[in-house]
């Protein structure tokens, strides 16, 4: 049976969240990349609660600039949102998705920021 590129990208996801614990000194940082937006969230695994919930989607337009531009914007807002909660080091759930495209960019801008995966 052929596994679709949907199904590998599960199977990373799983194995990856294995391993990947957010805790109150060091949230999970989940980055969830949809077609037209990306949703970022802090994560308290242990108390099973988010932190703080952004995307780039809401209230905004297709003129709001290209899906990269949009990234680095999501990324620098979460790294101040983070900033003002007193985080300073998170751990990065890419979700299984490849560390390239608007995932980088989102993951260069959140460091830009001041904060430490």
């Amino acid at each position: 049976m052929k596994s679709t590129n949907q199904q590998k990208r599960l199977k990373r996801h799983n194995r990856i969240r294995v391993k990947v614990r957010g805790t109150a000194t060091r949230p999970r940082l989940c980055l969830h990349r949809g077609t037209r937006s990306l949703i970022a969230q802090l994560i308290n695994d242990d108390l099973g609660k988010t932190l703080v919930y952004l995307t780039d989607h809401a209230k905004q337009s297709k003129s709001a600039g290209p899906p990269m531009a949009r990234a680095a914007a999501l990324g620098k807002g979460m790294g101040e949102a983070a900033k003002a909660q007193g985080i300073s080091a998170v751990v990065f759930d890419r979700s299984g998705w490849r560390y390239h495209g608007r995932v980088k960019t989102f993951a260069d801008a959140v460091r830009a920021a001041g904060i430490k995966f």
